[in-house]
């Protein structure tokens, strides 16, 4: 890098070691009140600011019209998240303008989520806080919150990279039967015993638990729909911590309405933060809000290896982690 920092222009309030070398390491223009920009308005502030780089996060929408108003002394689009979904990759290519991501280091925090959710969706975890919290909880019941048993269950994966082999690890502490499907089997050594399907649909006849870990495609949208559901042991339950976009809301919400579904645990949703509202009548449902990789040591890393990846694109080097 030169001896003047470049500027760097960032989006979202970051956690405090974060911003702590963007100051010591660039010019950083930062969110102080965490306030999301419309599209315009970040536009606006690049601008403004004079920036070489943007420093963004899922929140916001990087469309082809974003990218195409940004000044051409913008270099980089550096997003603090492993998906690249909000961001318009043809229109940034064109611009000849450089977007990394940040995977790897949230693998365990977001495996552990799933687990978590799936451990709270079979035990009915919020129906039954719930009702401690209400004060309505006034005995013992040998019928009350009845759940689903998790050890020994077949659980099926639909995305078998870092996240999704990671929960493999853990759910094989529970003694479940690992199933998955991807484009193509893992090596034999990193199976470990888990059955692959080259049919996801014939994943989803055998999954009493299914946790998604797919990336959000045009194939994979609302790839969880009507029909798949019913392909689906009656009484199994969802898990997804990937992209909201992959589930068919509606078709969800009646499946889990009707007991077609035990439960859903879900930390993200298609139009996030705001979620179809059927999902808060529904007691079998747990919902967190996109909180997959919100632990201090992984949000740090992310953070870190954003900051990588600026470090290479202003040394000349080609960054870790391009995308585009």
């Amino acid at each position: 890098m030169s001896a003047q920092h470049p500027v760097v222009f960032v989006t979202r309030r970051l956690p405090e070691a974060v911003e702590a070398r963007l100051t010591r390491d660039y010019t950083p223009v930062l969110n102080v009140d965490d306030t999301p920009f419309a599209p315009a308005e970040l536009v606006e502030r690049v601008v403004n600011a004079g920036a070489e780089a943007v420093l963004c996060c899922p929140t916001d929408k990087m469309s082809a019209d974003v990218i195409a108003a940004l000044p051409n002394k913008v270099r980089a689009l550096a997003t603090f998240s492993v998906g690249y979904d909000h961001i318009d990759l043809t229109a940034a290519k064109a611009h000849d303008l450089i977007v990394t991501n940040t995977p790897d280091v949230l693998t365990d925090a977001t495996a552990d989520c799933a687990m978590l959710l799936l451990l709270a969706a079979a035990r009915r975890a919020w129906s039954a806080e719930s009702l401690v919290r209400r004060g309505d909880w006034t005995n013992w019941a040998p019928t009350g919150q009845i759940g689903t048993q998790v050890s020994g269950k077949r659980l099926g994966i639909f995305g078998m990279g870092r996240i999704g082999q990671a929960l493999a690890k853990r759910a094989r502490g529970f003694d479940m039967e690992i199933h998955y499907s991807d484009l193509a089997p893992l090596p034999l050594d990193q199976e470990q015993g888990a059955v692959f399907h080259a049919d996801p649909e014939e994943l989803l006849g055998i999954a009493e638990f299914l946790s998604l870990h797919c990336p959000l495609t045009e194939d994979t949208r609302h790839f969880l729909d009507a029909r798949r559901i019913a392909l689906m042991p009656d009484g199994a339950i969802v898990v997804n911590t990937a992209r909201g976009p992959i589930v068919d809301d509606e078709a969800l919400i009646t499946a889990l309405r009707g007991g077609k579904l035990a439960a859903a645990g879900l930390d993200v949703f298609d139009g996030e933060p705001k979620i179809n509202p059927g999902y808060l009548a529904l007691e079998n449902v747990t919902l967190y809000p996109h909180i997959g990789s919100a632990t201090k040591e992984t949000r740090d890393a992310m953070g870190f290896v954003a900051l990588d990846n600026l470090d290479a694109v202003f040394g000349g080097r080609t960054p870790p982690n391009r995308v585009a």
